[in-house]
């Protein structure tokens, strides 16, 4: 595989975890109703910056 279409790949995977992210973040209302929700998310995002900060070690 060459180097410019794994680059390609890396940006789609990320263009799609920051457009989760945004829509996520306009879910915070509901989220901050519920603290189970909020419990869940929290987790989530934390799961979401270790898959980035993995994918960072993979590409360098």
């Amino acid at each position: 595989m060459a180097k410019g279409s794994v680059m390609n790949i890396a940006k789609g995977v990320i263009g799609g975890m920051l457009a989760g992210m945004a829509i996520g973040a306009a879910g915070k209302s509901m989220i901050d109703k519920t603290p189970k929700m909020r419990k869940k998310a929290d987790r989530a995002m934390r799961t979401i910056g270790q898959v980035i900060d993995t994918a960072q070690y993979m590409f360098s």
